[in-house]
């Protein structure tokens, strides 16, 4: 059973690389991103040297290296972490300070803490408490996670390799024939071909009573999207274990906007058809299952919803646990300023904490043409920058994990390449267009960054590790909700804030997250309706007012949910509503644009 009613959800590919071996004794979920096997390797080989571990290099003359770069390092991380919680758990009571963080940690309504208090209160001999410890203490789970669509094809010399060698495939192996018992966390859409290749690995399935070793996760932004990959992967015979909802555009990392849907109208949605959805999709995993003569579980699996996405008050925290009885909620970005659970260099967190609203942006930088949150002068776009100066935009692309784009060769390139870049540039000049549309697409071109190398050098740098081939450049994607935390934390500090014991925001003016998001929707809106005033078509059209209309609908959702509430946010209540009330007129005004705008066209 899980105490904490938070986790450290996945951050870029190096921010939260070994955060479990941080904070998984402590009890505290997090999750590994599987991108990089060259920065997993040099990390398994600095933790061997550290721990005195045998260890031999995995180069990539063998045959299947980024499966089994990422299965060692994996398994590396499950035998230092288990050992360093069962030194925790054999520790002296009386002495160690771990134990005591562990429970001083805990939220208050966790009941191994209560019965911890209840125990240590009354009459009772050291033996038998640490040997009570020893027997219900848990240690958090070592996630991982796996971006779907980053699934490159990989080649030995020109020879296409079979798509099981696939980036992405590739990493699912990896964990699949880890020791882990933790949870695969998809993200960034579906992959049927990457799902269906789950099929082959026993550790996914349920057993007889019920447990599976290797969970599925799925990141998810809308009810009907969760709904429609739930049946795929239960037609297989594999039960989706958790929902992690995370808002469209008030999230780290890349950005998956919906059409306007709303966190809250989302959460309710969840809410609302959660027990439909387990009878639903609980009925074509069993038939599945008896088609492939496996082991029927006898009762029902159990269903995780989470979310995750610009929460950062305790007020906040509970409200999702209560109002939308989620199981736990992500708390990403802050984290980011905790050297305690994760792996950021010095000069970055420095940046990280003079970070204002205006330096946190949602950019086009990424190669893989989705938006992505980005901080103003991080030294990976200063890189970047110094090559157009040089007149030689573009990356080496030395890691080469997003060469994705197959317009000019057979082999995919990285929008972000030179090699890539060079050569929509010459087409670019081959055209006969005015100086100003030429500034655009040129522009264009040149505005993605190496993210694939940028967000795993940070690690590098913060354990002084060689960066000769990667550059010391750094990319980072903090949400906005960076803005309002301005220093740096201890693990403790941060759970106190996240639990109400303390409160580490020192500003007053910030925004209910629920507002926040709405606000950048507003933008996000905004950008799209500026960009189809030129020339409107029907399909336009009819996108802006669909999103429109559920924009609204979220505004009326939120007026009926803050007008009716009881308890929670007295001081903020009121302010929220004269926001709604605004944010609903230049809703209706938008809507008349777009009137205006159809007619014209």
């Amino acid at each position: 059973m899980k105490q904490h009613s938070f986790h450290i959800p996945v951050m870029g590919i190096g921010f939260t690389i070994d955060t479990p071996l941080k904070v998984s004794h402590l009890g505290i979920d997090s999750v590994i991103s599987l991108v990089d096997d060259i920065l997993l390797e040099k990390l398994r080989k600095m933790y061997c040297e550290k721990f005195e571990l045998p260890y031999q290099e995995i180069t990539d003359t063998f045959e299947d290296f980024r499966a089994q770069r990422i299965t060692s390092y994996l398994n590396m991380v499950n035998k230092l972490a288990r050992e360093k919680f069962e030194a925790l758990k054999n520790s002296s009571l009386e002495t160690s300070q771990e134990i005591k963080e562990y429970f001083q940690l805990l939220p208050d309504s966790a009941t191994l803490k209560q019965e911890f208090l209840k125990i240590a209160s009354g009459d009772f001999n050291l033996p038998d408490l640490k040997k009570w410890c020893r027997e219900h203490l848990t240690m958090g789970s070592i996630d991982v996670n796996i971006m779907t669509k980053v699934d490159k094809d990989n080649y030995i010399g020109k020879e296409k390799q079979a798509v099981i060698y696939n980036d992405a495939h590739a990493a699912l192996r990896g964990y699949a024939n880890s020791d882990l018992s933790s949870s695969l966390i998809l993200s960034a859409g579906m992959n049927p071909r990457l799902y269906s290749y789950i099929e082959n690995f026993e550790d996914f399935y349920p057993d007889d009573k019920g447990v599976v070793k290797k969970k599925i996760v799925l990141k998810v932004s809308d009810y009907r999207s969760a709904l429609i990959q739930g049946k795929f992967l239960a037609k297989k015979g594999l039960w989706v274990s958790e929902y992690r909802i995370e808002s469209g555009l008030n999230c780290g990392g890349h950005a998956f906007a919906t059409d306007g849907y709303l966190m809250g109208p989302i959460l309710a949605e969840f809410l609302k058809n959660r027990e439909s959805y387990i009878k639903e999709v609980h009925g074509i995993l069993i038939s599945a299952l008896e088609q492939k003569n496996r082991s029927l579980p006898t009762a029902s699996l159990p269903l995780r919803i989470t979310a995750q996405g610009g929460v950062g008050t305790a007020e906040e925290h509970s409200f999702l646990l209560d109002h939308y009885q989620v199981d736990s909620v992500g708390w990403g970005t802050p984290f980011l300023l905790v050297p305690e659970a994760t792996t950021v260099d010095r000069d970055t967190r420095n940046k990280l904490v003079n970070a204002q609203e205006k330096d946190l942006y949602l950019s086009d930088i990424s190669p893989l043409g989705v938006p992505f949150h980005n901080l103003r002068g991080n030294t990976k776009d200063l890189e970047k920058q110094k090559l157009i100066d040089k007149n030689r935009p573009g990356s080496s692309c030395p890691k080469k994990f997003v060469a994705l784009n197959k317009d000019y060769t057979e082999q995919g390139i990285c929008t972000a390449s030179r090699q890539y870049q060079h050569l929509k540039i010459k087409e670019l000049n081959a055209e006969d267009i005015s100086r100003e549309a030429y500034e655009q697409r040129w522009q264009k071109i040149t505005e993605k960054s190496c993210t694939c190398v940028g967000l795993g050098t940070s690690a590098l740098l913060a354990y002084d590790l060689d960066t000769k081939a990667e550059g010391t450049g750094v990319s980072i994607c903090p949400g906005p909700n960076m803005a309002y935390f301005s220093r740096t934390m201890r693990l403790k500090e941060m759970t106190d804030h996240i639990y109400g014991h303390r409160n580490v925001i020192v500003r007053t003016d910030r925004p209910h997250m629920f507002i926040k998001e709405l606000g950048l929707y507003m933008d996000y809106l905004k950008n799209r309706l500026s960009a189809a005033e030129l020339a409107m078509d029907k399909k336009q059209e009819k996108y802006l007012r669909t999103f429109v209309t559920n924009m609204l609908d979220g505004v009326a959702y939120y007026q009926n949910l803050f007008g009716s509430l009881k308890k929670g946010f007295e001081g903020s209540k009121n302010a929220i509503l004269e926001e709604l009330k605004r944010e609903e007129e230049v809703l209706k005004a938008i809507n008349q644009e777009i009137d205006a705008m159809a007619i014209s066209h």
